[in-house]
């Protein structure tokens, strides 16, 4: 049976791959939600040969947005089967006493408050329907702590935090909740750290095979099709040139 996956933090990186590994295998009808409208709409164009695509084109940190943009989905894409809180950022790298306000309120404004309204727009429906899945893309930040990585790290400890809350609160309604949390991946995540310094980013990903983000949209697709007894509760997953957020194997 066809089923309709929301996807946040589409235009780019794992958001992105998820939605075209999703178009790819069918039965999937798709609500790719971002800010940067142009590329939802190129995505749109892309993948609609495929299958049934919509747009929603909001930040998540905007709650009224969030709200007016789920609550007014066409017919077609109204019931939401499977929710992937995608999107979120890292802003900066600096020792907490030299990090910037504007940078802290942004990783807990996307990273938290945004997965939060997103959730709460869409949860009502699965509750109705006792049934939905929802999945979290956290990170291994959310596991432990590194240098430097102070406020990014507390925001993927909260979704750990959330996921593990949302588990327990929706168990009676049948709703599966997971989290899957990568590694080392890829994708525009070190630039957006780095402030779009492309240089100081492509060494983040030198010396060993990272993630690509095609890898976590495999595992976001295996979690989702599972039979519906079986709830792949929290996942991480690493390069295998990668220990922990500090050991990594660099053979350059």
């Amino acid at each position: 049976m066809e089923k309709t996956v929301l996807i946040t933090g589409a235009t780019s990186g794992i958001g992105k791959e998820t939605a075209k590994y999703f178009a790819h295998k069918g039965n999937f009808k798709l609500i790719l939600c971002g800010r940067r409208t142009e590329r939802l709409e190129s995505l749109m164009q892309e993948l609609s040969p495929k299958t049934a695509v919509t747009t929603l084109s909001f930040d998540v940190r905007d709650k009224k947005a969030v709200f007016h943009a789920i609550e007014n989905l066409p017919d077609a894409f109204s019931e939401i089967d499977i929710l992937i809180n995608n999107a979120g950022n890292a802003h900066g790298l600096d020792p907490i006493q030299r990090g910037s306000i504007d940078d802290w309120d942004a990783m807990l404004d996307i990273n938290v408050k945004g997965l939060l309204y997103v959730s709460k727009a869409v949860m009502p429906q699965m509750v109705a329907r006792r049934a939905g899945h929802i999945i979290h893309i956290g990170s291994t930040a959310g596991k432990e702590v590194y240098p430097n990585g102070n406020v990014y790290c507390a925001s993927k400890h909260a979704v750990d935090a959330i996921n593990k809350g949302m588990r327990l609160d929706l168990n009676q309604y049948g709703i599966r909740v997971g989290a899957i949390n990568p590694g080392l991946v890829a994708t525009e995540f070190s630039e957006v750290r780095f402030k779009g310094d492309e240089e100081r980013a492509s060494k983040v990903y030198q010396g060993y095979q990272p993630l690509k983000p095609e890898d976590i949209a495999d595992i976001i697709h295996f979690v989702v099709t599972r039979p519906y007894h079986v709830n792949i509760a929290d996942l991480v997953v690493m390069p295998t040139a990668q220990a922990s957020s500090t050991v990594i194997n660099k053979n350059v």
